[in-house]
């Protein structure tokens, strides 16, 4: 049986539905010498800023039972060298480009926007967990207010759609999807990092010189199906899934619960060809039950 692994996504096509999570894959170069980038339906870059970036000083990783915990602190070369030097060799594949934005202000979310939609992006994904230096460093992703005030200035300065990257660390995942789709969001990504920290029993100091870390991995999967089927019910928008998908099968339930596309991210750093495995699995499970369209599948869950 021959399957169609085609998504549109907010006037988008994707040759299928799997992507790559930002920060997991940095711009590409290193994953490119295992297989082509032609063979994802696209490749979410590392979150790009206004000038570059070091990073948070080490310890910055540390594993989790079925996950990790990373507090990187957005280390990029900035967005002026991303478009001379990483943009042209992410072009040289057959693959769609999302750019991921970050910020510590409003003005500067838009200039990223303006500067990438101008250099041939397709995407740009905002990611607004963030602190916003202009409100004592509080995340922009935490009230609905602020996300809507990045969503309104990027979706003005951008030539391309733009995807909110919400933050799962709030009270209520639809009322910052409707904020974001309020102010002319494309789509919305989710979910972002939850926060958490680990402690070495012997030196009994935190294992990140950060003391928290954002937790990804196989350990927040459920909690990732859950706000997206809530994102699902409070917003027409296309979404992007993502949270501890690894095979397959997690990838057939993230497009269940709601997704239109899935990321993979922390799972590619122990099998490096995991995004192709779960692509692969995608195609394999609709040939099984007889799905001719992925997108068939998206929301398609039966809730008791």
């Amino acid at each position: 049986m021959s399957v169609d692994t085609r998504v549109t996504f907010a006037g988008v096509e994707f040759k299928n539905p799997v992507v790559t999570a930002s920060g997991t894959f940095g711009f590409g170069r290193e994953y490119s010498k295992y297989y082509s980038l032609s063979e994802l339906g696209g490749v979410c870059t590392k979150g790009l800023t206004v000038r570059a970036r070091l990073g948070n000083p080490p310890p910055r990783m540390a594993e989790t039972p079925m996950g990790m915990l990373n507090s990187v602190g957005l280390q990029n070369p900035g967005v002026d060298e991303f478009i001379k030097t990483e943009l042209p060799f992410m072009r040289g594949f057959d693959t769609r480009v999302i750019a991921n934005i970050a910020g510590e202000t409003i003005e500067e979310y838009a200039e990223l926007a303006e500067k990438l939609s101008g250099a041939g992006v397709d995407m740009i994904e905002v990611n607004v967990s963030c602190p916003n230096v202009k409100a004592g460093g509080m995340q922009f992703g935490v009230t609905a207010s602020s996300v809507a005030a990045v969503t309104r200035e990027t979706r003005r300065r951008s030539r391309v759609p733009i995807m909110l990257k919400l933050s799962p660390n709030v009270t209520d995942i639809a009322e910052t999807a409707r904020a974001a789709e309020g102010e002319g969001a494309d789509a919305i990504s989710l979910m972002n990092t939850l926060l958490g920290m680990r402690i070495d029993i012997k030196t009994r100091r935190p294992l990140l010189a950060n003391n928290t870390g954002g937790l990804s991995g196989a350990a927040v999967f459920p909690v990732a199906v859950r706000m997206v089927w809530q994102a699902r019910g409070a917003v027409k928008l296309p979404i992007l899934g993502m949270g501890g998908i690894s095979t397959g099968e997690d990838a057939v339930e993230m497009l269940l619960a709601g997704a239109s596309l899935v990321g993979v991210g922390t799972a590619s750093f122990s099998r490096p060809g995991a995004a192709l495995s779960v692509r692969d699995g995608i195609a394999a499970y609709m040939r099984e039950y007889g799905v001719g369209s992925v997108s068939e599948l998206t929301g398609k869950v039966e809730i008791f």
